[in-house]
């Protein structure tokens, strides 16, 4: 079974600095109907003005991940990292017993436009922690690229929970598959451009919650850039 969350349909809050699009449930926009999706809670798409950002503020036991699309993101936190993020890499901070953190983008004059996804944790009052990397868009063509998963394996950042998210890249006319196990959940995001996936249309910013089907098959349209995550 496959549900379509239209861009158009999510939750929207324009701060000015910050555009931000809400598949589910965020701060004051609230529906009953869009709480999350299996351990998948948050899911923001965020355009940030030049020299503006998030300010220090705490967390508590949450996989946080920031996936950048475009720009670069400076990020400073309470267990010492100071790191920034270029576009199409990832970071990942598990808030555990508490950590607080803040977001910028750097730039003086370019957007950020990134992805910020919550994950509920398996555990809570894990150790805080921290892990970024970069993946160029070479590593996203023709596979499947994790970008975060349980045991850290190829090449991901590790998740405190039984998820994986990979990344891709399409062409117009190429196709990629991916084999679901009986037992997983799968949410599709679509970051960039327009695909078909088991023969439904999803355009930029469009999404789908999946259960019950073990073959998903992606056709694009035009270049495509798409998240996915694998559940339990």
């Amino acid at each position: 079974m496959l549900t379509v969350r239209k861009a158009d349909d999510r939750g929207h809050a324009n701060h000015g600095w910050l555009n931000s699009y809400h598949s589910f449930s965020f701060a004051n926009y609230y529906d009953p109907q869009h709480m999350g999706f299996r351990s998948l809670r948050v899911i923001n798409e965020d355009t940030i003005d030049p020299g503006s950002g998030f300010p220090t503020h705490p967390h508590r036991d949450m996989e946080i991940i920031t996936y950048v699309v475009s720009g670069a993101v400076a990020h400073r936190d309470s267990i010492g990292n100071t790191e920034t993020v270029s576009a199409g890499g990832i970071q990942r901070f598990s808030a555990g017993t508490g950590i607080t953190h803040s977001e910028f983008n750097p730039s003086n004059a370019e957007s950020l436009h990134l992805l910020q996804i919550w994950i509920l944790p398996e555990q809570q009052g894990i150790t805080p922690s921290y892990e970024q990397k970069e993946f160029p868009a070479a590593t996203k063509r023709g596979q499947w690229q994790a970008l975060a998963n349980r045991d850290a394996t190829n090449g991901a950042v590790k998740l405190h929970q039984k998820a994986a998210m990979y990344a891709t890249l399409l062409e117009p006319g190429e196709r990629r598959e991916y084999a679901l196990q009986a037992d997983r959940y799968a949410w599709v995001q679509i970051v960039q451009g327009e695909v078909t996936l088991n023969g439904t249309t999803l355009d930029k910013g469009d999404a789908a919650a999946i259960s019950n089907e073990t073959t998903l098959v992606f056709d694009a349209s035009t270049d495509a850039e798409i998240l996915l995550f694998d559940l339990a």
